[in-house]
Parts: C-alpha cells; sequence; structure tokens
C-alpha cells in the first residue's frame, strides 16, 4: 500500500473510531437517571459522548436506535412482551428475570442491538400498602393480601382506569393470586399516577388503604408506603438495562463491563430513593446521577 493510501487509510479509521455515542432515554424521572448515568459513565472513561436523554416515550426511543439517531438508552426487560408480540412470550415467561431477559436479549439479536446486564431492580406494576398497615396485618406479599382478603380485611385501593382494565395488571394479580375485588373495594381515578394514588393510601382519602404503584417508584419511601411482593409472578418482571447498537459495541467493545459494572450497582431501595430526589426534591437528573456515581467510585 502507498504511504499516500496508508495514510489516508489511517485518519478515517481514526475518524470512525472517534465517532460519538449518541445516549437516549424515557421521559420519566428514573429513565432520565438511568440514562444519564450511562452518559457521565461512558464520559468518564474517555468517550466522546452526545446526550440526547428525555427523547421521547419507548415507541421514539425505540425508532431511534433501530434507525441509528441514538446508539444506547436504558430500556426494561419486560417490554419485550409488547416490543416483540409475534414471539407470544407467557405471562411465566415475563415474570421469570432471567427468562425474560433472555428472551429479549436473543429476539433482539436480530435487529443489530445487544442487551447488556440489566439491574437487578424491577420496575413493575405493584400494590402498595402503608407501613402500618403492612405490619398489623402482616402483608408483605399479594399471597398476604388474598389471605387478608380472604378472612374479611378492610380493603379499597386507589388505582387508574387502565390498572383495573388491563389484562396484565390487577385482573392478572386477581387470577394469580385467587381473589376477586368488588367495586366497593375500588376507586377508579381517571388519570392518576402512582403518587396520586399512593398520597391517597397514605392519607387514607375516601378510605383508601392501598395503591397501585411501579415498584421503584420515589414516592414509596417518602409516603413509608410498603409495595407487596410478587411470589407467582403474577406481572412481568421490568428491569432496567443498557441496550446498545451491536456496531456501536463492537466498535468500542470497553462500553459492555463499563455500563455492566454501573447497573450491577442498583438495588430496588436504591433506585428508589435516587428517583424521590427527583421526583419529589426536583433535583435535576444529571446530579442525582452524579451524585450517586461518585459515591460508588465509578466515576471521578
Amino acid at each position: 500500500m502507498k504511504p499516500v493510501m496508508i495514510l489516508t487509510a489511517l485518519v478515517l479509521a481514526g475518524t470512525a473510531a472517534a465517532k460519538p455515542v449518541v445516549v437516549g432515554s424515557k421521559l420519566d424521572p428514573e429513565a432520565q437517571i438511568l440514562g444519564q448515568m450511562i452518559v457521565l459513565t461512558l464520559k468518564n472513561a474517555g468517550l466522546e459522548v452526545t446526550d440526547r436523554t428525555n427523547l421521547g416515550d419507548t415507541g421514539v426511543n425505540r425508532k431511534a436506535i433501530l434507525a441509528g439517531e441514538i446508539d444506547v438508552y436504558p430500556e426494561y426487560t419486560g417490554n419485550a412482551v409488547y416490543l416483540f408480540p409475534q414471539a407470544k412470550i407467557s405471562a411465566k415467561q415475563a415474570g421469570n428475570p432471567g427468562t425474560i431477559y433472555g428472551l429479549a436479549r436473543q429476539l433482539d439479536s436480530k435487529n443489530g442491538i445487544t442487551w447488556l446486564k440489566p439491574a437487578n431492580v424491577n420496575n413493575t406494576w405493584v400494590i402498595a400498602v402503608p407501613q402500618q398497615l403492612a405490619q398489623s396485618a402482616k402483608l408483605s406479599t399479594v399471597a398476604d393480601l388474598a389471605r387478608y382478603l380472604k378472612a374479611g380485611g378492610k380493603f379499597k385501593i386507589a388505582g387508574s382506569p387502565e390498572f383495573f382494565n388491563r389484562p396484565d395488571t390487577m385482573p392478572a394479580f386477581e387470577q394469580v393470586y385467587g381473589f376477586k375485588l368488588s367495586a366497593a373495594q375500588k376507586l377508579v381515578l381517571a388519570g392518576a399516577t402512582p403518587p396520586q394514588t399512593q398520597q391517597a393510601a397514605a392519607n387514607g382519602t375516601n378510605g383508601v388503604n392501598a395503591a397501585m404503584a411501579y415498584g421503584t417508584d420515589g414516592s414509596l419511601a417518602a409516603l413509608k408506603m410498603v409495595a407487596l411482593k410478587d411470589p407467582k409472578g403474577a406481572q412481568a418482571v421490568y428491569q432496567p438495562a443498557p441496550i446498545i447498537r451491536t456496531a456501536t459495541l463492537k466498535a468500542n467493545p470497553q462500553i459492555e463491563a463499563l455500563l455492566n459494572k454501573t447497573f450491577a450497582t442498583l438495588s430496588q431501595a436504591t433506585l428508589q430513593g435516587l428517583n424521590a430526589k427527583v421526583a419529589l426534591e426536583g433535583r435535576t437528573a444529571q446530579s442525582v446521577a452524579q451524585e450517586y456515581l461518585k459515591s460508588k467510585g465509578l466515576i471521578r
């Protein structure tokens, strides 16, 4: 090869290597925090990063990564049920953390997308009750709740129409755990968000003593609410994991170990606390993520 050709090849190779990694995320506080963790982790490792977090909903991020407009963003394993309807993933498969992750990884590999290791947390639909009720009635799981209901325990839960009507939400809890709520035991609030339903339960509004929630809601701890565990897997497991274009990973193979290490530090309680700092204290996702990563010695 002639010297000029060699020089040209080296310049082109350097340009390719210097291509920035574009990071996206969804809009909610947790997604933004996780997106900022990805941004800060990669920047700390010396990679050039373009921050496109807070990009849009699942559909927007999905289209963007498939089109190559972003390279990586935090997704949830349980969304494999909706991303790959042709796979007809069963409730049993979706409720097993290892199984649903394996399916997501396998099904997306043909799309040129690699799922890195998920955090050991579950941001899924949950039933939450005040700590006082959990302690007095000995409620820690939905199985305990079924026992409590069959014994005639007082119960009224606040939730959105979606929570009560979708077959994979409250109806799934009822079917799997063998109980059936009456209309009087439901407070249906149009457009309700988990913080609103939890506030109603914490305050006993209209006799409410339970609420729909997501497993990593920051408001749970702040309102002294307990998320009941789902040992029978009535709900799909939603573990957050970085997903990345396989071509980007091949060009920057160090990313896998970096992000796996960062996400491995997260726990359910930790993520709830971080979410609360954004949702309840009004802090920015970037400042919360930066503080956390520095406290763990993951960035300088």
